[in-house]
């Protein structure tokens, strides 16, 4: 990102501080939680009924990460009572100076697209959106969900994991790729998508992720695999070639952040993925690598891995996928457990302006299992 760039968003933050607007307009895009008036979300919630009101709103406590979350709380006039309009709203946005800066890269554009083009051709278990919008100047954004709430429960590394739980990752997965496996839109409606080793190469060029990268593996290495720690000055050459790879073999849409906090589970015991912040043209192996190792303790992921690849190959190709090798497979899958480490390490260590992500201990523990799976495929040496 250009010294400019983040001028110009610098600039609009410190504008948008002094002048505080008020989001009251259909096309207005709050700057902060407390700039949403009654009116605006009126017209996002009462669309297509005249009669509603959104008479008034209640911000519950904020939690940030990547982006600035919160639950939003609604009070209606007696005609949106009355139509059963939604008490509650989930939403993210760029609230915080240092959000805008690390989303205006390619996220806000990757989540957007997500919500607006791809989720509605889509019949898997994620999230819906109300509204998903954000100001390519400011990069002040809002994406409103339908709020899940108590409805399902989001995961952590202490959730227990079954194999048909893993199974209903794999089907989900399948479903996602396969329906955008070598697809036209890839080139037309949703051109405008960033490649993974795109995204990959920007991260690097604006955030140095090779240095937190490698700074964050040896800080991680008392929990790294000591025959891998060896070679540690092989991880980042090796995680250039396997990002890389995603311009080589063909393209799908990815979620492209599969890690387990993204996913939920609903009450009927079925799978759900959140977050496609990292929505990118990419190959699919990515995904399936980065969810079995991070979805499943190291003893379950040696017992099952081979037996989830094979099932998701099966559901790809049955989603419109090709009929893949379970070998050619097997090896991408491999390899891309570099990129999938990349994505840890930097979160352990973050760097500039990129946030603090994380909770320690998860980070750590991803580390763990994917560092865990790269030492039992060998994968350095797969490149």
């Amino acid at each position: 990102m250009s010294r400019a760039r983040i001028e110009r968003i610098k600039a609009a933050f410190a504008r948008d501080q002094r002048d505080d607007p008020p989001a009251v307009h259909p096309g207005d895009i709050p700057w902060r939680y407390e700039a949403i008036t009654p009116e605006w979300m009126t017209h996002i919630l009462c669309r297509g009924h005249a009669e509603a009101r959104v008479v008034a709103i209640t911000l519950d406590a904020p939690d940030s990460g990547t982006s600035n979350r919160r639950r939003i709380f609604i009070t209606y006039n007696e005609a949106g009572r009355a139509l059963g309009l939604p008490r509650s709203v989930f939403c993210k946005a760029t609230v915080d100076l240092v959000n805008r800066i690390l989303l205006s890269t390619s996220a806000l554009l990757s989540e957007t697209s997500f919500y607006n083009l791809i989720r509605p051709q889509l019949a898997i278990e994620a999230p819906e959106a109300l509204i998903a919008a954000y100001d390519p100047d400011s990069f002040a954004s809002i994406i409103m969900l339908k709020d899940l709430g108590e409805r399902v429960t989001f995961c952590s590394h202490h959730t227990v994991m079954t194999l048909e739980r893993a199974k209903d990752q794999m089907a989900l997965l399948a479903t996602l790729h396969g329906h955008f496996y070598r697809s036209p839109q890839l080139d037309a409606g949703l051109a405008h998508l960033f490649r993974y080793d795109h995204r990959f190469a920007a991260l690097d060029r604006d955030h140095d992720f090779r240095t937190m990268c490698e700074t964050g593996l040896r800080a991680a290495a008392d929990i790294v695999p000591p025959r891998l720690m060896a070679r540690e000055a092989a991880v980042w050459p090796a995680t250039l070639r396997a990002s890389a790879r995603h311009g080589e073999l063909p393209l799908t849409i990815t979620h492209g952040d599969v890690h387990l906090k993204n996913w939920y589970i609903t009450a009927d015991d079925r799978m759900g993925l959140s977050d496609w912040q990292v929505t990118s043209k990419g190959h699919w192996s990515r995904d399936v690598a980065y969810t079995i190792a991070t979805a499943l303790t190291v003893e379950q992921r040696r017992l099952w891995e081979r037996d989830l690849l094979a099932y998701y190959l099966d559901a790809f190709t049955a989603a419109g996928g090709e009929k893949i090798a379970f070998d050619q497979a097997w090896h991408n899958y491999r390899q891309q457990m570099l990129t999938t480490l990349a994505w840890w390490t930097m979160t352990l260590t973050p760097l500039g302006d990129v946030p603090d992500m994380q909770p320690r201990d998860i980070t750590l523990e991803f580390i763990r299992r994917i560092a865990t799976a790269m030492d039992d495929l060998d994968t350095l040496d797969s490149l």
